[in-house]
């Protein structure tokens, strides 16, 4: 408190720093991160404290591109599609996370990645060409086999430790995607990162560019591995980092960890006031004193005194007249006097996750060969893992992302937690290597191998249920079952593709034949390619609407979340139009083509809905 006012520049720097700390540097705002924030062409050439790497101006021109793709249903890939909230996408990662900016804005509430740790091994994409068109990038990262696989050539790039942008590279890779997460988080979201000790350092800086260091949370350190090891010839890693940041960190708060084991001899139990632990009365650290020394017994009439502990004679916390007051409160359990200690039932959550229950990468193994016997995918994070971060960080009903799904732990980690979470998992179809376990069994991709492990995750949790279900009617000897909430087992599969809609092409110079051509192009905006089913989804996320909206068909048209949205795809009937001004929805966008030639039923069609308070629009 110095006494003074705030100033009318203190308040707006206060508004910029909680809706961009990223452009914040020691305090201070960093011009030239303002200025690329919002678009404009930048290099980041001054001398100052901040992250900089060799094409980080090109990389916030990559991120800040807008992207024309969409998203197309693949109902025979996915399990129970229609009533499902679980989402696996197959695609690139930076343009799916572009795609859901409207649909999911500020909507996730926890974040979970394993991207590549940048061993020298790696291969992965990253924006190593800034010079090509868009078209360009977007043809290159979207090369396909004849079979219609995207091959590693046209994918990914080997990152090896000799290359000159070796650390530049990773950065590139990293850095649009953080931003692009971030904003899909909830102002309580949180994310949590896997990364080991070659990145970790760059990682946190990044982070704390973007999130701003005022919102990081912690550093996890995961025991990976039970005892030696031969990886390195002065040090055996036994352990991994997860970093940890909020979008806000005033609005955190996690929950307790319920799975930790107490210690110090506290001991967990509950009664009708509700859960506590139980701690000794006598303690040896505490200074000792003869007068806290004496008998006391049970309501059996056994006796108890302090004990000796470790040579050393311990002495009661409390005196006479405190344990006579407090009689009703001490447990005489094993020989020992406990008091009461009532708390949440849980601990903090610790930084250090070295107790097995929070798994090792040999679980993380087991894990995955339960399910398909032999391992398709190497070194997977243990289930346990996500489900920790899971139950601290997020409750009934959230939504957790994941966006280098891997072999789809996380995905399984949430059908595991139940109460209604619901995951949306992003996964590139890398192709497998031909040698590996995977390929042989039938695997071409990475993303086959995660839609494959989420479908078997159900069936196993499934059988498990109604194991439970018979065993528990068996032993009850009941003549009905008990009604049992499922938990939500299924997934929709949506992979990236092409818009159903032409887009505008730029034309160089005055090319007069390219320029007719593209207008005539566009009398029709629906692409060759294109499905009523596939509009319909694309016109979801270009509006913002969940990927999960209810939609019905009906009276020729589409009607999404039970008024919000109307779609006219097929026809433009009056049957049509006085069904949709009857239901009175929010909006509605129709084809034009629909209303060709017949320009008096579009212009009535209009004058209608804005009579009715209905935002009318056509492509």
């Amino acid at each position: 408190m110095d006494g003074k006012s705030q100033t009318p520049q203190e308040e707006r720097i206060g508004i910029l720093r909680s809706l961009m700390p990223e452009i914040f540097d020691e305090g201070k705002i960093d011009w030239e991160k303002l200025k690329a924030t919002l678009g404009e062409e930048v290099n980041f050439s001054n001398e100052r404290y901040v992250l900089n790497w060799a094409g980080k101006s090109d990389a916030f021109r990559v991120m800040q591109q807008p992207s024309v793709a969409t998203l197309v249903p693949c109902s025979d890939e996915s399990v129970d599609f229609d009533n499902t909230r679980n989402i696996f996408i197959e695609g690139e990662n930076m343009e799916v996370l572009k795609v859901l900016q409207k649909s999911y804005f500020g909507r996730v509430k926890m974040i979970y990645i394993d991207p590549p740790y940048n061993t020298g091994n790696d291969s992965f994409i990253y924006p190593d060409r800034f010079s090509v068109s868009r078209d360009e990038y977007l043809r290159r990262v979207g090369d396909k086999d004849e079979e219609g696989f995207m091959t590693r050539e046209g994918m990914f790039r080997r990152n090896s430790r000799e290359n000159g942008q070796y650390h530049s590279n990773w950065l590139n890779m990293m850095m649009p995607r953080l931003y692009l997460a971030k904003s899909l988080m909830r102002e309580d979201g949180v994310i949590f990162i896997s990364i080991d000790d070659n990145e970790v350092h760059n990682l946190r800086l990044l982070m704390n560019e973007i999130f701003g260091e005022e919102n990081f949370i912690g550093q996890f350190v995961w025991k990976k591995k039970q005892g030696g090891g031969n990886d390195s010839s002065l040090v055996v890693v036994e352990h991994e980092y997860i970093l940890c940041f909020a979008k806000y960190i005033e609005n955190i708060s996690f929950n307790l960890d319920k799975t930790h084991q107490l210690s110090d001899n506290l001991y967990p139990f509950s009664d009708a006031n509700g859960d506590y632990g139980l701690i000794t009365l006598d303690k040896a650290s505490i200074q000792f004193s003869p007068s806290l020394v004496f008998e006391i017994k049970d309501p059996e009439g056994n006796t108890y005194m302090p004990r000796i502990v470790k040579g050393k004679q311990s002495c009661w916390r409390w005196g006479k007249t405190k344990v006579e007051a407090e009689y009703d409160n001490l447990v005489f359990k094993n020989g020992k006097v406990y008091t009461k200690y009532y708390r949440p039932c849980g601990v903090v959550p610790k930084s250090l996750l070295v107790d097995s229950q929070y798994g090792r990468t040999e679980s993380g193994n087991d894990d995955i060969k339960t399910l398909f016997g032999k391992a398709p995918f190497s070194y997977p994070k243990p289930v346990s893992l996500i489900k920790h971060f899971i139950s601290i960080s997020t409750d009934e009903d959230d939504i957790i992302l994941d966006f280098f799904a891997g072999s789809g732990t996380t995905a399984q980690a949430v059908m595991e937690m139940n109460m209604g979470r619901q995951f949306i998992c992003v996964q590139m179809p890398e192709p497998c290597d031909e040698k590996s376990e995977a390929y042989k069994a039938g695997y071409k991709n990475i993303a086959d191998i995660s839609k494959e492990r989420i479908r078997r995750a159900g069936a196993k949790i499934l059988t498990k249920i109604e194991q439970e279900q018979a065993q528990q009617k068996e032993e009850l000897d009941l003549d009905y079952e008990k009604p049992t909430t499922m938990p939500d087992l299924g997934f929709k599969v949506f992979r990236l593709s092409d818009s159903n809609f032409k887009q505008w092409r730029e034309i160089r110079g005055s090319d007069k034949e390219a320029w007719k051509q593209q207008m005539l192009d566009f009398l029709d905006p629906v692409a060759e390619n294109a499905t009523i089913g596939n509009m319909v989804y694309e016109l979801l996320l270009k509006t913002g609407k969940s990927l999960n909206s209810t939609i019905v068909h009906t009276d020729g048209c589409y009607i999404i979340n039970g008024g919000e949205l109307a779609l006219m795809l097929e026809s433009a009937s009056q049957e049509t139009i006085n069904a949709i001004l009857t239901g009175k929805p929010q909006k509605v966008i129709a084809l034009d083509s629909l209303f060709e030639g017949n320009d008096q039923m579009k212009t009535n069609t209009a004058l209608q809905m804005r009579d009715a308070g209905i935002d009318f629009r056509t492509i």
